[in-house]
């Protein structure tokens, strides 16, 4: 006889009470098996989305979705182990400048990563733009890159897990994406199951972001700072600026090119500031303080890392990339400042271009994405360009143009301004 019933239990989170870890674990191992139907899961997600959990439910239903699946170590690397786990935005290819950088200094990162769905890009979409270059690795192959190299981007193999890639698929079909509970104990198993020794977490707040505002952003980021640390995980957030595109380049083959652009020692300077900031934070946990991380990203060293870390997944760090077939020049309506430059709307502008998929079997245009010829806060003049358009079919610009639509805003009277990029921080 079964110890609980989903019926019951669905019940008891309905009318706000506590689920205890007994019954939480029964509730995702019947699950991952198939016991616990879909239609009883997602009975389940909505009552969490309208009831929450508390913190000791919470890692419960985070080390019941660890226990799902398999646990990689890295204790036997010689270097400490650091990783970065962003929570989505537009033009945010920082993992791209962060993992080489931050193995330029010896520690490892092992970054698993994902693909973009909806207006939010995926890290494995922009990697897939170099040619050769090969997101599947073997737990073996990635052990020994991270040994080698000291960095690793690829896909999360099937075996961690497994309980929140069933869960995360259900809460996208039935309007409980934003339970923090749910996004919390998604992000932190697959991260906790990866077996890093710290992990810094890049919370984003804004219009294009999954938190629209900073209390809602600084909930989550305590949550999952509180999760990381309770599992043994030094952890740490910081909450950053997703109400405007980050960088000027939007796009997979588009990213790719400005993060080596950063690499370079160039770039726009929000990338740049973002990618120091978290490599700081980065190194600190792992226990390295008192290094000149700027240094490293201007005289070639994270450079040097990006070109091996490239090469070792097959990849062509030489390769030219995709480029679109087709341009459409967005061009300013007047005189001022640039006051609003909406994430969301750029994002959504460049998923319709090409750039990013509605279901999770949709392929991608490389070479499809956006431009910026201007950031927010910036003084531009009737007539000049503010942003390129690219994507192989020209059918999909019309769509894209009307998601700009209401998204761009220029003022006349309104003063230059430099963007804060880092607005909070959460520490244990």
């Amino acid at each position: 006889m079964n110890a609980f019933s989903a019926v019951e239990l669905i019940i008891a989170k309905r009318e706000n009470g506590e689920l205890s870890t007994e019954a939480i674990n029964w509730l995702i191992a019947n699950y991952t098996s198939g016991a616990v139907a879909d239609e009883q899961m997602s009975a389940m997600a909505m009552a969490i989305l309208l009831n929450g959990m508390n913190r000791r439910e919470i890692r419960d239903m985070t080390l019941a979705m660890i226990a799902s699946g398999e646990r990689l170590d890295f204790s036997t690397l010689k270097q400490p182990t650091s990783d970065k786990h962003s929570t989505g935005g537009v033009g945010d290819k920082i993992t791209l400048t962060l993992a080489p950088l931050v193995a330029s200094f010896g520690v490892a990162m092992p970054q698993l990563s994902g693909r973009g769905l909806g207006h939010t890009g995926g890290t494995l979409d922009k990697m897939e733009a170099i040619p050769g270059w090969r997101a599947n690795l073997t737990n073996a192959e990635m052990h020994a890159q991270l040994e080698s190299v000291g960095a690793v981007i690829c896909a999360a193999g099937s075996g961690l897990a497994p309980a929140d890639k069933k869960l995360y698929a259900l809460r996208d079909v039935t309007g409980t994406v934003e339970a923090i509970p749910l996004i919390a104990s998604s992000i932190m198993s697959k991260k906790i199951a990866e077996g890093t020794g710290s992990l810094v977490l890049d919370v984003k707040v804004g219009s294009g972001a999954f938190m629209k505002n900073i209390d809602s952003a600084r909930e989550l980021a305590t949550v999952l700072v509180q999760l990381g640390n309770d599992a043994g995980v030094k952890t740490s957030a910081m909450l950053t600026d997703m109400s405007t595109p980050l960088g000027l380049q939007v796009g997979n083959a588009l990213e790719v090119q400005e993060a080596i652009e950063v690499l370079a020692g160039g770039g726009p300077q929000d990338v740049i500031d973002i990618t120091i900031e978290l490599a700081r934070e980065m190194l600190r946990l792992a226990g390295v303080g008192d290094v000149d991380v700027a240094a490293a990203l201007s005289d070639g060293r994270a450079m040097d890392k990006w070109r091996q870390m490239v090469a070792a997944q097959g990849g062509n760090p030489d390769a030219p990339m995709p480029v679109a077939r087709e341009s459409h020049v967005v061009t300013a309506t007047a005189s001022g400042v640039l006051t609003q430059l909406d994430a969301l709307a750029v994002g959504v502008a460049s998923w319709r271009l090409g750039a990013g998929r509605e279901r999770k079997e949709d392929a991608v245009q490389l070479g499809a994405g956006i431009t910026l010829h201007a950031q927010q806060g910036q003084r531009v003049t009737a007539g000049q360009p503010l942003m390129t358009l690219f994507t192989d079919e020209p059918a999909r610009f019309e769509r894209a143009l009307a998601s700009l639509e209401g998204g761009i805003t220029i003022d006349a009277a309104a003063s230059e301004s430099q963007k804060t990029i880092v607005l909070d921080r959460v520490t244990a």
